[in-house]
C-alpha cells in the first residue's frame, strides 16, 4: 500500500509538471514581451526537467521508463489536474494560472523536503530553490498588473474568477491520502491547500483584485483519477508525435 501511495504522489506531480511545461512552451514566440517570451520559455523547460527526474523516481519504483510513461500513455492514465491541460488562452489567463499553480507547487516541494522517502526528499531540495524564480516572476506581475489600469485589473480579475475552481483540483485528495501522512511520505492535501490559500490572499491583498469567496467555489475535479477535459488527447498527440515518429528518439 505504501509503495502505490507513492507512486500515485509521483504520477500527478510529474505529470503536472509535464503537462504545464508544455503549455508554458507553447508561449515561445507569442509573448506580450519579448522578456515574457524568454520567461515562459524557461519556466517550461524547468518544468520538464523536473517531470523527467520525477519519472525516473518512478522507473526506479518498477514503472516503465521515463519516455515511455511521458510521451505513451492515453489520456485516462494521466494524474495531472485539469487546470494544467486547459488552452493557454490569453496572456491574462497564463498568468493566473502561473500564479495559482506555482504557488502550490513552491509549497508542495517546500513541504517534501522533509519527506521520509529520501530520494523525494532529495529531489525537492533542489527542485524547491528553482521554484523560487517562479514565484517571484509569478507575484511580480501579478501584483503590478493587478494594481495597473482598469483594463488589465479586469482582465486579471476574470481570469482569476474563471480559474480558481480549476485550482482547486490541484487538491484532489489521493485514495491513499491517510497512508501518505502515517507513513510521512507527504502531509496531505488538505494541508498543502490550507497554505495555499493563505499565500493566494496575503498577494493578491497587495492588488486591487478580489479574491472570490473561498466558500463559494466548486473545485474541477476529476483529472487525479484520469478523467480529463477533451484538451488533453490533442495535446498528448502533439507531445508524443517525434517519438511515434523515431522510436529511438530521446529527451
Amino acid at each position: 500500500m505504501e509503495n502505490e501511495a507513492l507512486i500515485e504522489l509521483l504520477y500527478k506531480m510529474a505529470d503536472d509538471q509535464l503537462i504545464l511545461g508544455h503549455r508554458n512552451s507553447e508561449w515561445t514566440g507569442f509573448g506580450p514581451l519579448l522578456e515574457e517570451d524568454i520567461a515562459f520559455s524557461s519556466m517550461a523547460q524547468d518544468k520538464v526537467g523536473h517531470s523527467q527526474a520525477l519519472y525516473t523516481l518512478l522507473h526506479s519504483l518498477g514503472e516503465q521508463a521515463p519516455d515511455t510513461i511521458a510521451f505513451l500513455r492515453s489520456a485516462e492514465k494521466f494524474h495531472n489536474c485539469i487546470l494544467v491541460e486547459l488552452p493557454n488562452g490569453e496572456y491574462d489567463f497564463s498568468l493566473v494560472r502561473h500564479f495559482l499553480y506555482d504557488t502550490a507547487e513552491m509549497i508542495r516541494f517546500e513541504m517534501l523536503r522533509d519527506s521520509s522517502f529520501v530520494p523525494l526528499a532529495q529531489l525537492a531540495r533542489k527542485i524547491h530553490g528553482e521554484l523560487r524564480y517562479h514565484t517571484l516572476h509569478a507575484n511580480t506581475w501579478i501584483k503590478q498588473l493587478g494594481s495597473a489600469t482598469e483594463e488589465s485589473i479586469s482582465r486579471l480579475q476574470h481570469a482569476m474568477s474563471f480559474a480558481l475552481p480549476y485550482a482547486l483540483g490541484i487538491f484532489e485528495a489521493s485514495p491513499y491520502e491517510q497512508t501518505l501522512i502515517d507513513t510521512g511520505v507527504f502531509a496531505g492535501e488538505r494541508q498543502l491547500q490550507e497554505r495555499w490559500m493563505a499565500k493566494v490572499a496575503e498577494v493578491l491583498a497587495s492588488t486591487q483584485l478580489q479574491l472570490p469567496e473561498w466558500s463559494l467555489q466548486q473545485a474541477v475535479l476529476g483529472g487525479r483519477g484520469g478523467r480529463h477535459s477533451e484538451h488533453l488527447a490533442p495535446l498528448l498527440n502533439e507531445m508524443s508525435e517525434v517519438l511515434r515518429i523515431d522510436p529511438s528518439a530521446t529527451w
